[in-house]
């Protein structure tokens, strides 16, 4: 079968696309890539990737643009819309996987023109804006928050569930701000580090490049010995490593976290669209996986809190809650609705 997997812009759409493109080959299917020159897109898919081909059409994101700035996005847009129908044309496509973001928006508006079969998938709590656009065109939609979704769960790697444990005690702590770095989370790991030291909790820490000199100079400042990283590939490593995490709620941050077992308090940025990392980790909260706070002034009391909870019964509930195979079982739908 002949697959085009459409998105991105950010790095958790990518993820999915990667587990998708992983799950859709390893079953002996096809699969192009259809993304932008904007965003992440071409960093991940540029090349050594799964697809058998990739294409990084000119768009832009649209919803957060304002007057003219707007109508030249929605321009772009439209002629990828025509360049998506000719590749869609000229690969056979049977059906469309949207990830989300801006970069998904032309092939699959040509895939609903063409009437091929869209399929989509949604990251975070909140619905995006073209999700909600296109939603009532797709044949299914996923979603691992919505309980009617056919299919629960999130695209995570194998990686971060062959290393997955039960953690029973805090012996490590790891802090995760995102490829970028948070300066909240910097800030925090730094209030506490010396009362984590002297508890003997080792402190892993990844910083952000842009604030690394910083945090570096302060842990040395407080005579503190953090593992530290300012962007590191290895993140499925340092998970496995940890036993409580700090971090951003992102959904494939969250979801892998879930997938290893690994509790964690998360800290949404305040920023994001629609506010849908808090709503991401209300999700957890509310069903008791783990737990959120607002960036304010009461985060230093929350983690400390924390530090005396006992870890076992959520970390046993996370591995119970996370679904293995996820990206394989929304290839094998595809190919069953296409059939």
């Amino acid at each position: 079968m002949k697959l085009c997997i459409t998105g991105g812009g950010t790095g958790g759409h990518l993820m999915i696309a990667q587990a998708l493109v992983e799950a859709a080959v390893q079953d002996g299917h096809e699969a192009i890539f259809v993304g932008s020159t904007s965003g992440q897109d071409r960093k991940y898919f540029g090349e050594h990737s799964a697809f058998s081909h990739v294409y990084f059409l000119e768009t832009t994101g649209v919803v957060n643009q304002k007057g003219f700035s707007k109508l030249k996005a929605l321009y772009r847009v439209f002629k990828a819309f025509f360049v998506s129908r000719a590749l869609l044309k000229k690969h056979k496509i049977m059906a469309t996987y949207s990830v989300g973001g801006f970069s998904a928006a032309p092939a699959s508006c040509a895939s609903i023109s063409k009437f091929i079969p869209l399929f989509m998938h949604e990251q975070n709590a909140v619905v995006g804006r073209l999700n909600s656009l296109l939603k009532p065109f797709a044949k299914r939609f996923i979603s691992a928050y919505d309980k009617s979704s056919p299919i629960k769960g999130y695209p995570v790697k194998e990686v971060y569930f062959t290393s997955s444990r039960v953690r029973t005690e805090l012996k490590s702590i790891i802090f995760l701000g995102g490829s970028h770095g948070a300066k909240a989370i910097n800030d925090l790991a730094l209030s506490v580090a010396k009362k984590l030291q002297n508890l003997g909790i080792k402190i892993i820490h990844q910083a952000g490049e842009k604030d690394f000199d910083r945090v570096k100079k302060e842990y040395e400042d407080l005579h503190v010995d953090a593992e530290l990283y300012g962007f590191t590939k290895e993140l499925d490593s340092l998970m496995s490593r940890a036993d409580l995490a700090v971090s951003r709620a992102g959904a494939s941050t969250l979801w892998e976290l879930c997938a290893n077992g690994l509790p964690a308090l998360f800290i949404p940025y305040p920023h994001a669209a629609g506010d849908h990392q808090f709503y991401n980790a209300r999700f957890i909260v509310d069903n008791n996986l783990g737990w959120c706070e607002r960036e304010n002034e009461n985060l230093k009391n929350k983690l400390i809190s924390i530090l005396n909870e006992e870890l076992e019964s959520k970390s046993q509930a996370l591995l119970e809650y996370a679904n293995k195979d996820v990206a394989k079982k929304m290839i094998e739908d595809v190919v069953r609705g296409y059939k």
